[in-house]
């Protein structure tokens, strides 16, 4: 569960600091005091894109931090994301910039914002607008349903998704090789480039070679006069010539050589120079020996050095053609024997498609027998929310034959899924998209939430303003069912309702005030008698009748017995 949390130069909010308990969590104040702004908060926490105008006017950074006791399933998870598992907390801080940026660290690492949607997913669930949003599109339908049989649909969905992605393979292949005009064109220049590569019989490094060899017979002029003079500056064709004048310096140390060690070094090192440069003469006189200019080669270079030159822009660097030859050799093997491949490709293709045929068939049967149970367990929470009458149906589309199956199944198999509502006795069961209400809704979307309580091991549930569109009695039922929650998870509820926040095993009063023309949000843990003032004003008759407080009293109260009742 979330322990505490600390929330800096975030929106109104210039530091705060809660610490909720294991229970239910009320968060109350006046409108746009900035209760959303705590929600919003553990969102980025949860790894909500962050926008730079979240960030306080006027700062530089902010900061959201969150300690979580950890579970056997973050576990998991941390250790699947190369995360040290040894705390026995899990700290998720979350800091951002003015620029835009911000940056994400787990237990003090640093990580990405794809790490902390998959850890948070086990710790934190959360209904608000994104979840109403969801619910009112009919495509995301069976994406609930299916996280309600999750456990059930799970083998069956994973082999499903392997034969798909078989099934999508086989299909690409098929589709690469076209009908044989194209495949005549395509073998015809693939033998034309793969002949074309074998034909010019180049090399690597090739091009460079050919360069240096041009720019040697375009300089041959300068090169025979640098190597005949370096020649004459060596040999002994001149008097004081380098060999020349080692030799008499050897000649000289050699009578004295005996005399001491340095004399001997010296010598032996004049020995060894007067070798090399004796190499150095005979490599001289090679390469004047060797100097052979003709300008009829240099024209044929620059054809060579040309060809070179354009296989490379053709086909890329030399490691890269010969890459290209292997594919298009692979290639060419394949159209040449299209038929054959066709013929083993279409098996494929057909045998790939009973497969998924079968494993949809399964998952589509899974569905159907967990749509019941679901359908009868809403209708149940729906009847204890002051929906008695409501009647609820999943509509799962007709399987398909298999002779039909190829144009109907996707990703998550052939069928499609929509929830259907009727509120009220005597009427019809209709799109619930089309015909639901606010109030209908929160109602609705909580009685998912209790149902999915039952199976979830998450430890946090949040709910902002669950209690749109509701009043009276509802409220009270509601606030039941939140209790209820509570005691199997940790709860936070923002909530306008007195009902609700009768509630409370916790109450965080969210005010805000100016200082210094500055708007600041504040927050506030109420005691017993805070939190009846607060129920008190909720209802709306704090400072109209002084009966307000004894019927909060009343209703703080009524809350704690149910909630000593349920223990």
């Amino acid at each position: 569960m979330l322990t505490s949390l600390k929330v800096r130069n975030l929106a109104l909010i210039e530091s705060l600091e809660l610490e909720p308990c294991a229970k239910l969590n009320i968060l109350s104040g006046e409108t746009g005091a900035g209760k959303s702004i705590i929600v919003d908060g553990i969102m980025l926490l949860l790894g909500a894109r962050y926008d730079k105008s979240l960030l306080r006017y006027g700062a530089e950074s902010g900061l959201v931090e969150g300690v979580f006791d950890t579970t056997d399933r973050a576990r998991e998870v941390m250790t699947e994301l190369g995360i040290g598992t040894e705390d026995e907390c899990i700290i998720i801080a979350r800091r951002f910039f003015a620029d835009g940026k911000n940056e994400i660290r787990i237990n003090g690492r640093a990580a990405t914002t794809s790490m902390l949607k998959q850890l948070m997913a086990t710790l934190v669930d959360i209904y608000g607008q994104n979840e109403y949003q969801s619910l009112m599109k009919a495509g995301e339908h069976l994406r609930i349903l299916d996280y309600y049989v999750r456990k059930k649909l799970k083998s069956v969905r994973d082999g499903y998704v392997n034969f798909y992605s078989e099934y999508k393979d086989t299909v690409y292949k098929l589709s690469k090789i076209g009908d044989a005009s194209e495949r005549e064109r395509e073998i015809d220049l693939l033998r034309f480039q793969i002949d074309e590569i074998n034909n010019a019989a180049t090399y690597e490094n090739e091009e460079d070679e050919l360069i240096e060899r041009r720019n040697v017979i375009t300089s041959a002029e300068k090169i025979y006069a640098a190597l005949g003079h370096a020649a004459e500056a060596l040999g002994s064709r001149e008097e004081g010539a380098a060999t020349d004048a080692v030799g008499e310096a050897m000649r000289e140390l050699s009578s004295v050589s005996a005399l001491k060690n340095t004399f001997n070094e010296l010598y032996d090192r004049l020995y060894t120079l007067s070798i090399e440069l004796g190499d150095i003469c005979d490599g001289i006189n090679d390469e004047l020996d060797n100097l052979h200019f003709d300008m009829n080669e240099l024209d044929d270079l620059e054809k060579r050095l040309g060809f070179v030159r354009a296989l490379k822009r053709k086909y890329g660097s030399y490691k890269d053609m010969l890459a290209f030859k292997v594919t298009s050799e692979k290639r060419l093997e394949f159209l040449e024997n299209a038929d054959e491949h066709y013929s083993e490709l279409s098996l494929k293709k057909k045998t790939a498609l009973h497969k998924l045929y079968n494993a949809a068939q399964e998952m589509h049967e899974i569905r159907v027998a967990g749509a019941v149970e679901f359908e009868n367990k809403i209708k149940s929470e729906l009847g204890e929310l002051g929906m008695e009458n409501a009647d609820f149906k999943i509509e799962i589309s007709e399987f398909p034959q298999e002779s039909e199956f190829e144009g109907r199944f996707g990703m998550n198999g052939a069928d499609t899924a929509e929830f259907y509502l009727s509120p009220n006795a005597g009427q019809p069961l209709k799109p619930l998209i089309k015909i639901i209400s606010g109030g209908e809704m929160s109602r609705f979307m909580l009685a998912l939430k209790v149902i999915s309580n039952e199976t979830d091991d998450i430890p946090t549930m949040i709910f902002d303003e669950i209690d749109a569109g509701i009043s009276g009695i509802t409220g009270r039922v509601v606030a039941k069912k939140l209790a209820s929650i509570s005691r199997r998870h940790q709860v936070l509820c923002v909530t306008h309702l007195a009902q609700i926040a009768a509630m409370a095993d916790s109450h965080f009063y969210i005010s805000k005030h100016t200082l210094n023309n500055s708007t600041v949000t504040n927050v506030n843990e109420l005691d017993e008698r805070g939190m009846i003032n607060e129920v008190s004003r909720l209802s709306g008759g704090q400072g109209i009748s002084d009966k307000s407080d004894g019927n909060a009293e009343t209703m703080k109260k009524w809350s704690t017995d149910y909630k000593d009742s349920l223990s």
